[in-house]
């Protein structure tokens, strides 16, 4: 099972080249994929037109939808960007920690594209679903 971050949800609804959307074209049917709630917010809330939302909803809803907070995921998800705060690496979205957070407390590799994630992989042990 892997995560998948909006990052690349978006590339791949957009059509856009990246080697992530195209990993998680590859996979899609064929490797357990999950989405957060969070996540899906994100993404969903993009679609201009209806018809698009309505597809995209469909397709991410048939995915295992993990829900990312809750009072422990609150606290690990502060221990964490205080970590990183510590070592000078400050995170611009409390989204990205959250996700992030949820990934390594249960052991869920991320594929995303952000950079943003990447802190979480060199100090923290985020797996990247892409390497």
């Amino acid at each position: 099972m892997i995560l998948v971050d909006s990052s690349v949800w978006i590339d791949f609804f957009s059509g856009n080249d990246s080697a992530e959307a195209d990993l998680l074209d590859s996979i899609l049917g064929n490797r357990a994929v999950a989405i957060g709630d969070l996540i899906l917010t994100e993404v969903l809330q993009g679609f201009r037109h209806e018809k698009d939302y309505k597809l995209a909803k469909s397709l991410l809803e048939e995915l295992t939808i993990y829900e990312l907070l809750g009072k422990n995921m609150a606290i690990k998800n502060a221990d964490n960007f205080r970590k990183l705060r510590k070592k000078g690496i400050t995170i611009r979205k409390t989204a990205d920690v959250i996700i992030a957070s949820y990934c390594i407390e249960h052991n869920l590799p991320l594929l995303f594209s952000d950079k943003d994630f990447q802190p979480f992989v060199k100090h923290l042990g985020l797996q990247n679903a892409a390497q």
